[in-house]
C-alpha cells in the first residue's frame, strides 16, 4: 500500500509499504482527516534518535474502521473515531505503577510514527482498539476531534502539571498550537493572569481569544525581565513551556517564583547535550522551584474527556486550524507548511475528501 514515510534523515516521501496486520484486540483503519505535527517535522528534519527504514509518519488522525479483531467489544466496522497520538500498551506492567507514558521503555506510550508505523497511509493498525480508540461524541466535528488527539491533550497536560491555583499568574512560553491550548487550559484551571509569550499575529489573536490577559513579545526585550516587571519582581506562580530553543528552559526557571513556583515543560528540545539550569535563579540548588518534564497524556479515556470539553463548548479547538487541504496525497504539502510556518499558519488539516478545500471543510464537519 502507499504511505508517507521517513526515507532517511531529512528526506520524507511516498513509498510502497506492507499492509498492516490485524491483531485480536486491534483494528485496521483508514484516515478520514490527519494533521502533521511539529513532532513529525522533528522526526524528519531534527536529527533525533535513529528510526526504522521507511517508517510511516504521522500520529494525529481521525479514522474510519475497516476491520476489527475477534476480541474487540466496543467498536464496529465503518465507525469514525478519534485516534489518540499517545497509545500506551495498557498491558505493560509499568502501567500498574502509574507510568502511563514510559511504562516499558522511554516513550513507550508514543509509538505511532516513531517506533511503530504511523497514520499517514492508506491503512494503519491500532493494536488495542478498546483501550485506545476514542468515541467521538454527538456534536463534535472532525476538526475538533482531530485537534483533541494531540494538541489539546498536550496543552492541557502542560496546564495540569503547572499546579495552577485560583488567582495565579501563569506565563506560557510559546503560543503555537500547543501553547494556545495551554493558555485555554490555564484559564480553565483558574489562572487570574495569563502572560502568553509570542509574536506571530494570528497566534497573538488566538491567545487573547483563548484566555491570555496579555501577550508579551520577546522581540521587545528580555522576556524574563518583562515577566518580572509585571509581577512586581516576584515572578510567575507557574510557567508552562510549549516552544522555543534550549534557552527557554533557563528562562522558565529564571521567571518562576521562589519557594512554590512550578515549571511545566511540554516542549521538545532537539539534538543532544544538556539543558542549562541556572545556578542563581535556581537558588544555587535550593530555590524550591518544581520542574516537570512531561509527555502528553493519551489513551481512550483521556481523549474522550478532551472531546467532552469541546462538546460542552468549553473549548473551541477547531479555531487552531488555519489551513485545510483536500486529499490525503497532500500530506507532504502539509508537512512542509508545518516546517516553514508561514505567518498565517497555526495548524493544517488534510481531509480524505476531494474537490475544493471549501467543500472539504463543509463536508468534514458533517461526517
Amino acid at each position: 500500500m502507499r504511505a508517507f514515510v521517513l526515507k532517511e534523515p531529512g528526506v520524507a516521501g511516498w513509498a510502497d509499504v506492507p499492509e498492516p496486520e490485524l491483531t485480536p484486540y486491534g483494528a485496521i483503519l483508514e484516515p478520514v482527516a490527519a494533521a502533521p505535527c511539529s513532532s513529525d517535522v522533528h522526526t524528519v528534519f531534527g536529527g533525533g534518535s535513529r528510526k526504522a527504514p521507511n517508517l510511516v509518519l504521522g500520529h494525529e488522525c481521525v479514522g474510519r474502521i475497516l476491520e476489527v479483531g475477534s476480541l474487540v467489544r466496543d467498536f464496529a466496522l465503518g465507525e469514525i473515531v478519534a485516534v489518540p497520538a499517545i497509545t500506551p500498551d495498557w498491558r505493560d506492567l509499568g502501567i500498574q505503577e502509574g507510568n502511563y507514558k514510559h511504562a516499558s521503555e522511554p516513550f513507550s506510550g508514543h509509538r505511532l510514527g516513531r517506533s511503530r508505523p504511523g497514520v499517514f497511509a492508506e491503512q494503519f493498525a491500532i493494536p488495542d482498539a478498546d483501550t485506545t480508540l476514542a468515541k467521538i461524541p454527538d456534536g463534535v466535528t472532525v476538526e475538533q476531534a482531530l485537534m483533541c488527539v494531540d494538541v489539546v491533550t498536550t496543552g492541557f497536560t502542560g496546564a495540569e502539571y503547572a499546579d495552577i491555583k485560583f488567582g495565579d499568574t501563569v506565563a506560557v512560553l510559546g503560543i503555537g498550537p500547543i501553547g494556545l491550548m495551554a493558555v485555554a487550559g490555564a484559564k480553565l484551571r483558574g489562572a487570574a493572569r495569563i502572560l502568553a509569550v509570542g509574536s506571530r499575529q494570528i497566534c497573538v489573536e488566538r491567545a487573547l481569544e483563548f484566555g491570555a490577559t496579555e501577550v508579551l513579545d520577546y522581540h521587545n526585550g528580555d522576556i524574563v525581565e518583562q515577566v518580572l516587571a509585571r509581577t512586581g519582581g516576584r515572578g510567575a506562580d507557574s510557567v508552562i513551556v510549549c516552544g522555543g530553543g534550549d534557552e527557554v528552559f533557563t528562562q522558565a526557571v529564571d521567571m518562576v517564583r521562589y519557594g512554590i513556583g512550578t515549571v511545566s515543560n511540554v516542549n521538545y528540545y532537539g539534538g543532544t547535550g544538556s539543558l542549562p539550569f541556572p545556578k542563581f535563579s535556581g537558588g544555587r540548588g535550593m530555590a524550591g522551584k518544581t520542574v516537570h518534564t512531561e509527555l502528553a497524556a493519551g489513551g481512550r479515556v483521556r481523549i474522550e474527556r478532551m472531546m467532552a470539553m469541546a462538546a460542552a463548548g468549553r473549548i473551541a479547538p477547531e479555531r487552531l486550524i488555519t489551513h485545510r487541504l483536500s486529499g490525503m496525497d497532500r500530506i507532504e504539502e502539509a508537512l512542509y507548511l508545518m516546517k516553514d510556518k508561514p505567518q498565517d499558519l497555526i495548524k493544517v488539516m488534510v481531509s480524505e475528501k476531494r474537490g475544493t478545500d471549501e467543500d472539504s471543510q463543509r463536508r468534514s464537519t458533517l461526517l
